[in-house]
């Protein structure tokens, strides 16, 4: 595997060239856009170093071209500018990671390699158009594509001893994200110790980290391991890493940079074998702006990110969940639920969740208490906030025409009366799935956005429609609003 440097200076060029071929890496040197371009084109480059400012265009037309062309690499941008805002703009571009000019060579290495480590990960985007496996993969529910694709990082990341940032909404499931990559990883005969960092007092915090001996403070009546001793040749899940205070962030990083703790109180130190995966449910990279979260320890622990969709962005694994826990909840609480009402999964795909998984596990358990079964209706729905209503159903409402009447679709609402659909003309001369685009579209619309009643009009199945809205929306680079509902995105 190759890096790319991309640099008009060629006294830095050739730094950086003998610096990381000490390392062990191999590179080779273009000085402008275009020749970048060009050289990336031909294959066989795994990460790209670079510059911002070019003789013959910006390196931000760069990283456009390399979107653009979804070329297999991982951009790392030299900039001379340590704004933080730069970085981010190159980072929302496509960069992987930032590096500031001057550049020591210890950063430049193990930047590169991180980069380079990262590539593993190059199948997922191979393979994330694969159909899930099953309904449950490593503790999850859904087969959404974006799910699709978090199941293919825990796979990959699994196999390797490097960091993993874990970034997501609360209760989006990022403990059970660690506890996947724990139990894919050759290291799933070993402990793995959950850490919840906002959850601890900040006088303990270290203490439950790192330990302590007897005597240490008040109330330290006998030693006792820490979890990263605990989690020895195993896996140290930290989670809300971004409550950790400045001071204790330092000694993290000793940790990380040398793989030995000191116990509080003690003045040995202990060699600990343990992987380090951590998660926040806010913005690093703000944090790291606002002071609050150290630079240096940032690039140590956000080697392999994995970000978690919120629930809201998931389409149809909504409804996969509110049945998944339907089924769990009614076998532990006696009841005889076997399924939902249209309307109540209308209600379901309505909300927005912002309590994500979370909040869909309380509304169901709330629900099977509370009632009986067996099927689930929209009135038993009372604790959703927010939530739009199903429409009311009409019993003058039209069956699907195109140019003239199509025989009445049993199921659809209620087909009686003469009221028309509006005509859609379809010019011929082009393609089956433009034109079938184009009429399931127009019916979504004349069904005031439901894709529900749109199914059952059209008589198919509505996670097909999700699904086609899926493919279209990242046909078009949109982002997947293929669960959205008037008013409100499910």
């Amino acid at each position: 595997m190759k890096v790319l440097i991309v640099e008009d200076a060629l006294p830095l060029a050739t730094v950086y060239g003998h610096q990381l071929s000490r390392a062990g890496l191999e590179s080779v040197h273009v000085e402008t856009g275009s020749d970048a371009m060009s050289r990336l084109r031909k294959g066989g480059i795994s990460v790209v170093l670079l510059d911002l400012q070019l003789p013959d265009m910006s390196g931000m037309d760069v990283l456009a071209s390399i979107r653009e062309e979804r070329l297999p690499v991982t951009v790392v941008v030299v900039t001379s500018s340590g704004s933080i805002k730069t970085a981010v703009d190159a980072m929302q571009a496509g960069a992987y990671d930032f590096i500031v000019k001057p550049v020591a060579e210890e950063r430049l290495v193990t930047t590169t390699r991180n980069a380079l480590e990262r590539e593993t990960l190059t199948e997922v985007v191979e393979e994330v158009r694969k159909p899930a496996q099953g309904k449950v993969q490593h503790g999850f529910v859904g087969s959404s594509l974006p799910m699709t694709a978090v199941y293919k990082m825990i796979e990959s990341v699994a196999r390797s001893n490097a960091s993993v940032f874990i970034t997501g909404e609360s209760g989006t499931g990022k403990e059970v994200c660690a506890e996947a990559i724990h139990r894919s990883s050759p290291r799933a005969k070993k402990p793995f110790v959950p850490l919840n960092c906002a959850a601890i007092p900040k006088d303990l915090i270290e203490s439950e980290i790192f330990g302590h001996i007897k005597g240490a403070f008040t109330g330290a009546t006998s030693d006792r391991d820490g979890a990263a001793a605990r989690a020895d040749g195993g896996t140290l899940f930290l989670d809300e890493i971004c409550e950790l205070e400045l001071n204790l962030q330092a000694k993290l990083l000793r940790f990380l940079q040398s793989g030995t703790i000191q116990k509080v109180g003690s003045d040995s130190l202990k060699k600990v074998d343990a992987r380090i995966v951590c998660a926040t449910n806010r913005d690093p990279l703000e944090e790291v702006e606002a002071g609050r979260f150290r630079e240096d320890l940032y690039y140590r622990l956000h080697v392999l990110p994995i970000g978690l969709p919120p629930l809201r962005a998931r389409g149809t694994d909504v409804l996969e969940l509110a049945r998944h826990f339907l089924s769990q909840f009614s076998g532990e609480e006696g009841k005889d639920f076997k399924e939902f009402s249209v309307e109540a999964e209308e209600a379901l795909l309505a909300h927005s969740w912002p309590g994500n998984v979370r909040e869909m596990q309380n509304t169901i358990r709330n629900l099977v208490v509370l009632n009986e079964g067996p099927i689930v209706g929209s009135d038993m729905l009372t604790t959703l906030q927010g939530r739009v209503p199903a429409a009311p159903r009409s019993e003058g409402a039209p069956v699907a025409r195109l140019e003239a009447n199509v025989r009445e679709t049993e199921g659809a609402a209620a087909p009686v009366g003469s009221g028309n659909w509006p005509a859609l003309t379809l010019p011929l001369g082009q393609s089956f799935d433009t034109l079938e685009r184009k009429i399931i579209e127009a019916t979504i619309d004349a069904c005031g956005g439901s894709l529900p009643k749109t199914a059952r009009v059209l008589e198919v199945s509505p996670s097909t429609l999700y699904r086609k809205k899926e493919i279209w929306a990242e046909q078009d680079g949109e982002p997947d609003n293929a669960d959205e509902i008037p008013s409100e995105s499910a």
